[in-house]
């Protein structure tokens, strides 16, 4: 919808809804008594004689009357069951668009947020595509795939690391039909009508919302972390819950020059096992026993990851001796990470 269009139709609505007190009383009289005359209406109301047909004429000309000329003329009263549902249509989309253009005040979300409405959730799920600087994970409905074709594409070609499910699996396209490399670094598709939609960008933005929150049911929530450290929350639950379980569809994990950066260090492990050189990494994280900001720099002799995530810890050589690195709210490591720069060189 252009912008012209969307104008014409905020105009036209206006003009549809544009009843005044008149309008309103006589509507409501029609309705309550199904068909009624001119001067039924004046003796049910408190609309003076010579405004009544004026009111029923706006009434006709918006659609929810039928005015049947016979003398006296007759007012019907038409099913809003069936006047509404073409307006209520035309309303959703309306604001559809209007959340699409929608900008976002200047201050800062809440760390944690609840939305309720279909719109709130498209519009987070598309801003936190669109944040991610070097590191996605979302799981999408092939709705929402298409939607966000251009933005996961801009990604991809930005070198950001994209894992994708795709969810309900029956629904997902085929890969002779769909560029899944073109849209991430790997994808996956998993099947049930269970499994959310959510998307985390550089394990600091995310979004959660159950696929009820896109369709008309009464189950429709969505749960936005703003840079905080409940985020991470989402991403292990991606991570430890949905990837495991989900059917392998493309992988298009290229070799990508150093240094490269990450949010998860499970994703760092499994691209540092497959480097046979020597490679540094610089830990932004906190001291695991005091809580305290943290930052390590050292070479990596040792790397342990299971399959199902259970186990992700590096150990780094620094200049103060051998530190361990584990993830978010790490307990047997020395560090918590928070994000993760590996290189082949030390002087960064």
């Amino acid at each position: 919808m252009t912008a012209d269009d969307l104008r014409d139709s905020l105009e036209a609505m206006g003009d549809r809804f544009d009843f005044g007190e008149y309008e309103i009383e006589a509507y409501l009289a029609v309705l309550e008594h199904g068909e009624l005359t001119a001067s039924d209406i004046a003796d049910h109301t408190d609309i003076p004689q010579p405004r009544v047909y004026d009111t029923v004429r706006k009434l006709s000309d918006r659609g929810v009357v039928e005015v049947r000329e016979s003398r006296p003329m007759r007012v019907v009263a038409l099913d809003p069951a069936e006047v509404f549902p073409s307006v209520q249509r035309s309303l959703e989309e309306m604001v559809e668009e209007l959340a699409a253009r929608y900008t976002a005040p200047t201050r800062e979300t809440e760390a944690v947020s609840l939305v309720k409405s279909r719109p709130s959730v498209v519009r987070y799920l598309d801003a936190v595509i669109e944040s991610a600087e070097y590191e996605l994970v979302c799981s999408l409905t092939p709705e929402l795939l298409d939607r966000f074709e251009d933005h996961l594409r801009e990604a991809v070609e930005a070198d950001v690391t994209v894992e994708l499910i795709v969810t309900p699996a029956r629904d997902a396209p085929t890969t002779d039909a769909f560029d899944y490399a073109g849209v991430a670094t790997e994808s996956r598709v998993r099947r049930g009508i269970t499994t959310p939609v959510m998307a985390v960008a550089d394990g600091e933005r995310s979004v959660y919302a159950t696929q009820d929150a896109l369709t008309d049911t009464a189950e429709r929530y969505g749960v936005i972390f703003n840079r905080s450290a409940l985020g991470f929350l989402v991403g292990g639950f991606f991570n430890t819950v949905l990837w495991t379980t989900a059917e392998p569809l493309v992988s298009n994990r290229d070799p990508r020059p150093f240094p490269r950066r990450y949010a998860s260090i499970r994703r760092c492990l499994k691209d540092v096992r497959e480097v046979e050189e020597d490679l540094y990494a610089t830990i932004e994280g906190r001291d695991v026993e005091t809580g305290e900001r943290r930052t390590v720099t050292g070479r990596i002799v040792d790397v342990e990851m299971l399959d199902t995530s259970e186990i992700a810890t590096m150990a780094l050589e620094t200049d103060t001796g051998r530190v361990t690195v584990g993830g978010r709210v790490a307990a047997l490591e020395d560090v918590e990470a928070h994000e993760i720069v590996v290189d082949a060189r030390t002087d960064r």
